[in-house]
């Protein structure tokens, strides 16, 4: 399983813990940045998230010259040609995305935009189109899932074509992550539940993956023992600020492993269902988790099984025969996630999302086979692999 080359890279500074929203007039004015816009979505808004990064940066004399809180959840190019507008007529210097996958992924688009200039953002689309830095930009994740802030890609929806544009470059990476437990603390229960089981699969695909390496192994795991230790805590406990970070940090950590390493067959199957049956992605995520590494088992088995001294602890790795650990992690993860059911009714089949058909699973197996990631998947994947794992995971 080991590759003889890889590249690591991760440029992205991290700002976390208590009070770090407070840093970001300090690294705001390391980059000469005077006239920040913030970038964010109306739930986050209402929420009063934005409260203390206006605070902050209005005790430090720096005002925010523009706020944008209309960010649809599938962000769009028509949305990406409004803010840069906005950006531009205010005469801003600099973007602070605050929210989750979909505001960071808009920030990012936006930067691209007001940096390289014009109104058609499909024209940068793909890998390595962008040449030089953009401009200042900055992430406030209110999601722990994603890991869009470590990450340099970004996809945005091209609604008159009907496709989602990709943009990947090392440029989209923000100057800094920060990480405050404040930004998560009002997260629904399903929301959490979610998100954390995004950046579980995101760490386990990326050391269970063709590419995992030494560096992107180190952050997954620690990403997996943070979701094991604290998800079910923080499901109880919803004000749990101590815990709230934890799940925060695993999901940066996480995004750090699998930018580095790439994922599987779960986001490939993840990314179809989301684009057919418009499910949430975290969703998608622990709903295929479990069907995939059964499927991938025989390629996985030893790095799935150390996996299990992450998901359950010492003692548990230590009494489980190392034969048996990789069944074990499998298990462990669906305890996990039939724990979640109880609590908030995560779905655990495709069934019980009430938003699939059974008419469907070919045309999600056919997309998934077209899907990027599908290359770094530990086994061969066809047509009728695809179609067996949804019927699995259909009940």
């Amino acid at each position: 399983m080991t590759n003889k080359y890889y590249e690591f890279f991760c440029p992205v500074k991290v700002i976390a813990g208590k009070a770090a929203l407070e840093h970001i007039p300090y690294e705001l004015t390391g980059l000469a940045a005077k006239r920040p816009m913030i970038v964010t979505d109306k739930g986050v808004r209402a929420a009063g998230l934005l409260d203390p990064v206006i605070a902050a940066c209005e005790e430090s004399g720096l005002e925010i010259v523009a706020i944008y809180d209309d960010v649809p959840p599938d962000s769009s190019t028509t949305v990406v040609r409004d803010i840069a507008k906005v950006y531009r007529k205010e005469k801003c210097d600099s973007i602070i995305a605050v929210g989750g996958g979909s505001a960071i992924d808009t920030g990012k688009a936006v930067n691209i935009l007001v940096s390289e200039g014009g109104d058609d953002i499909a024209k940068y689309s793909g890998a390595g189109i962008l040449k030089h830095p953009l401009k200042p930009f900055f992430v406030v994740p209110t999601t722990a899932g994603t890991g869009s802030e470590v990450t340099s890609v970004a996809i945005i929806s091209d609604e008159k074509k009907g496709v989602k544009l990709p943009f990947s470059s090392s440029f989209l990476l923000p100057n800094a992550a920060i990480i405050d437990p404040r930004m998560t603390l009002t997260l629904p229960p399903h929301i959490t539940a979610a998100t954390a089981m995004d950046a579980m699969t995101h760490a386990t695909e990326a050391f269970t993956c063709m590419a995992k390496n030494p560096l992107s192994d180190a952050y997954a795991t620690a990403a997996i023992k943070k979701v094991s230790h604290s998800l079910l805590q923080v499901m109880d406990n919803p004000k749990d600020e101590d815990g709230r970070l934890e799940l925060a940090q695993a999901s940066t950590m996480a995004g750090i492993a699998f930018s580095n390493s790439m994922v599987g067959l779960v986001h490939s199957l993840g990314h179809a269902t989301g684009a057919i049956c418009h499910l949430p992605h975290g969703l998608c995520m622990s709903l295929y988790l479990p069907y995939v590494l059964e499927f991938n088992l025989e390629s996985i088995r030893e790095p799935l099984g150390e996996l299990l001294l992450y998901l359950e602890g010492p003692e548990v790795y230590s009494a489980t025969p190392a034969a048996r650990r990789a069944e074990a992690s499998i298990s462990a993860i669906r305890k996990l996630r039939d724990a979640l059911y109880k609590r908030c009714e995560l779905p655990r089949t495709l069934k019980e999302t009430g938003k699939v058909l059974e008419s469907q699973l070919d045309a999600i197996a056919e997309m998934a086979l077209d899907d990027g990631s599908i290359m770094f998947n530990p086994r061969e994947v066809t047509l009728e692999d695809a179609r067996t794992v949804l019927r699995k995971a259909w009940a």
